[in-house]
């Protein structure tokens, strides 16, 4: 038999619906459920006792579980998920116990997770997410219905997140955070309610960020959250003084219109 001819590796006690669409390569462990709306991509992992199901689309490279849920319904009161989707990338890493639910109409119906994102043990990724690439969510992170995390960023183990929250790209949130309010991009916030510890000056370090470009940030940062200013007042002197910088352009648009409010 040709490798175009092989089909899926199965486990004899897994259970996948013959509806369900799985590249040749897929493996699919022990006691795997995988239900009839599923598609997985090229080289896609699934370890025991995993659960895909819904109208889920998982791309290629990811390795999933034991015991992570992927496609169940909503937790929400008026909304079962009915026509809604998880789409998942490629290269994840999706560890033990996560679960990453339907959307909702509300929401457009669709939870997303990008690429080369990092899900570890029990983190809970809600009805409507939007999560982007290279993303890390540590142990027991839960992120509420709607919440919107941006390239890069590292939530600590243990926080959580109020429903439709935006965390920014290159962030950091401290572990056990409560995050009620959008979280500025390049910036760290922690504690319960979380609170701006200044910038994340160790992860931009990491992510190649030049000593000119932090600079910057600094002294947008100062402006934006650390003088008397008014948002406009201070936006309207840092577009006449850094304008050029696209980092203090990103910063100052987030702020500007974040409908929540920014962690302070």
């Amino acid at each position: 038999m040709s490798d175009a001819d092989r089909p899926p590796a199965i486990h004899p006690t897994a259970i996948v619906d013959p509806g369900a669409r799985l590249h040749r390569s897929v493996e699919v462990g022990p006691w795997c459920v995988v239900g009839p709306e599923v598609t997985i991509g090229e080289g896609t992992i699934l370890l025991h006792n995993t659960t895909v199901t819904g109208r889920a689309a998982i791309g290629a490279s990811n390795r999933i579980g034991p015991y992570a849920a992927i496609g169940l319904p909503p937790q929400h009161i008026h909304d079962d998920g009915s026509g809604s989707s998880v789409e998942i990338g490629d290269k994840n890493v999706i560890r033990e116990f996560v679960t990453i639910h339907l959307a909702t109409k509300l929401g457009g119906s669709l939870t997303k997770l990008g690429n080369d994102n990092y899900l570890m043990a029990y983190a809970h990724i809600a009805h409507d997410c939007k999560i982007g690439n290279n993303v890390i969510v540590a142990n027991a992170c839960n992120l509420g219905g709607h919440v919107t995390v941006k390239d890069r960023a590292v939530l600590g183990g243990m926080a959580g997140f109020h429903q439709f929250v935006t965390v920014g790209e290159f962030t950091m949130v401290g572990g056990a955070s409560a995050v009620r309010n959008d979280v500025p991009p390049y910036c760290m916030v922690e504690g319960n309610t979380a609170r701006l510890r200044g910038l994340n000056l160790i992860g931009l370090k990491r992510n190649g960020f030049t000593a000119d470009t932090v600079r910057c940030l600094k002294r947008a940062y100062r402006v934006l959250f650390r003088s008397r200013l008014t948002v406009d007042q201070a936006a309207r002197d840092l577009e006449r003084e850094l304008g050029g910088w696209e980092v203090v352009r990103n910063l100052v648009e987030f702020v500007r219109t974040s409908k929540r409010g920014v962690c302070r």
